[in-house]
This record gives structure tokens, C-alpha cells and sequence, in this order.
């Protein structure tokens, strides 16, 4: 049985009789073949990469697992649609918070069209693309039981200036990051984004390999950070997991290193890392004005 997405939090939605993407219950995710030749293009990329001894191992982990291609009826009516058959990330989640975060201060791809460049010109000048090198492309926050998700729409997505960036880093790792709280405690952060599993350590395994891999250059694809906030709050260990998604631009490097896709990636860590040392800061400074003197651990926790 196939069905509509529950975490899907950017890109195009099976509702409303529209295209879109599709899951089962058994971790798959279809994704539509886009046309003029972009989902041939994805298709192409994903058996590529699967076959490149270049590849390290220890990086493939950040890809979804590709099944290859399936004619599906499309979500829309509109007949047989070839889908690609990838690993659903989300399905291992009982209630996963969610960035969709796209890299690059240059979405466009060298061989688009005057019209297509224009458009992501304008997309990429009125968000924070420019002048980040990144943009969050989508996003819900698991506020709870009672709250659910917050689930920003699209238009206030769009919107987000560099302080809501800011912002947004801190509620997504914070236990009180209910709407209208301004003072995010970003208690999650040393767990979620510190640590050797953390988000930050696994940021910073790929800058280590975009800093030398030559072989494709990712344009205006997308960093998929998730974790189950829930499991955190309780105090149950939770992985937090990043996947690079969406490679229907990707193209040849060709011996030439992403820069515009490298440059973004390091503006992402620099404040990932702020909030980090924010959240570090904020815990010894609680230790020491507690009425019990309590001590401070490396990773921020106290005792």
C-alpha cells in the first residue's frame, strides 16, 4: 500500500491531486521521475555513484540507498509513471524533527537555460543563499504530544532572514522551542549537534571530503538533518542522521573542486558551531550559579 509521506517538509506534495512523492511500509520512498530529463539525470547519478570506486565507504552512508526505478501509477491520476526507488530515511523515525537545509550560495547547474538561471537568481537573492551559503529549504519541529509539529509553510520558509537561521538552529536542538518562546534553552544541542555521532562531527567528515573529491559538483541539492526528539527528551540515546538529497543538477567536477557547494557546507558548520559553544557556555554558567555546586563535563552536561 502506498501513501503520502507524513515527514515530507519540502519539494513537491502527493495532495490535492498533485505529482509527488510516495512511501510504503517497508522503508521505501518512490520518488517521480521529473521531466525534461532531470529525473533520467538523478536516475543516472544515483547508478553512477553506487558503482565509483572513487567513493569512500564511510561516505556513502550519507546517501540514501538507491533500488533503481519502478513503474508506479502516478499520485496525480495521471497513469504509469516511472518512480526512482530510494531508501525512506524518515521510516526508521517514530517522531522525527526535520531540516531540509539546500547548500551552495549557487543553486543553478552551468548547463541551465537563461530562463531557469534568472529564476534561481532570484529565489537564491531574496533568501539566504547569497549571503549564507545555504538556505532551509523546509523544516517541522516535534514540539510534543499535545503540540505536535510545527511545520512552517513554504512563503515564511522563503522568508527567513539570516537572524530566523539563527533562530531556528537554536529551537531545533531546545527543549522549549514552542512558538513565541524567544529563549531557546538548546538543552539537546551537546547531544544532537556535539559528541562524536553528533551533527557537527558528521558536517565535518564530509568538508573533509569535499575538500578533495574532484569527481561531481553538487548543485542545489540538500542536507537532511533529523533526529527523534522525543527519545532525547527522555533521556534514551538518539543518533541524529544527515543524508545529501536531490541530484537532478549534479554534474561532472570534472578535477575541479565544489567550491560552491564546499563554501556552503562550512557556513552551515560555523553556525551549528555557535550554537554549540552557546549551549557550553550557557550550561557552566548554570553550574556555577546553582545554589549546588555541581560539576561541569566536557561535552557541557552537569553533575
Amino acid at each position: 500500500m502506498l501513501k503520502v509521506p507524513e515527514h515530507q517538509v519540502a519539494g513537491h506534495l502527493a495532495i490535492d491531486g498533485k505529482l509527488g512523492p510516495l512511501v510504503d511500509d517497508s522503508g521505501r520512498f518512490y520518488k517521480p521521475l521529473q521531466g525534461d530529463g532531470r529525473g533520467n539525470k538523478e536516475l543516472a547519478f544515483y547508478e553512477s555513484f553506487s558503482s565509483d570506486t572513487r567513493v569512500p565507504d564511510h561516505i556513502r552512508k550519507y546517501f540514501p540507498v538507491c533500488y533503481g526505478s519502478q513503474l508506479l501509477e502516478a499520485s496525480n491520476g495521471s497513469g504509469l509513471l516511472h518512480h526512482l526507488v530510494l531508501q525512506d530515511i524518515v521510516s526508521s523515525h517514530r517522531n522525527p524533527s526535520i531540516m531540509d537545509v539546500k547548500i551552495g550560495s549557487r543553486t543553478w547547474y552551468p548547463e541551465a537555460s537563461d530562463n531557469y538561471i534568472q529564476k534561481c537568481l532570484e529565489k537564491d537573492r531574496r533568501t539566504t543563499t547569497v549571503s549564507l551559503g545555504f538556505r532551509i529549504a523546509g523544516l517541522q519541529l516535534y514540539e510534543g504530544k499535545e503540540s505536535g509539529y510545527w511545520r512552517p509553510g513554504r512563503k515564511e520558509v522563503q522568508s527567513f532572514t539570516v537572524y530566523n537561521v539563527r533562530s531556528i538552529l537554536r529551537r531545533f536542538v531546545s527543549s522549549n522551542s514552542s512558538i513565541g518562546n524567544e529563549n531557546s534553552d538548546c538543552s539537546f544541542a551537546p547531544s544532537i549537534y556535539g559528541g562524536s555521532a553528533g551533527i557537527l562531527e558528521q558536517l565535518l567528515v564530509l568538508k573533509a571530503w569535499f575538500e578533495d573529491q574532484t569527481i561531481y559538483h553538487f548543485h542545489s541539492c540538500s542536507l537532511l538533518i533529523l533526529f527523534d526528539k522525543e527519545s532525547v527528551s527522555k533521556g534514551s540515546a538518539s543518533v541524529p542522521e544527515i543524508k545529501l538529497i536531490d541530484f537532478a543538477h549534479v554534474v561532472e567536477g570534472k578535477g575541479v573542486i565544489d567550491h560552491n557547494f564546499l563554501g556552503g557546507l562550512c557556513s552551515l558548520i560555523k553556525f551549528v558551531s555557535e550554537v554549540l559553544s552557546d549551549s557550553k557556555e550557557s550550561s557552566i554558567k548554570d553550574c556555577v550559579e546553582s545554589e549546588k555546586p555541581g560539576i561541569c563535563t566536557d561535552n557541557g552536561n552537569c553533575q
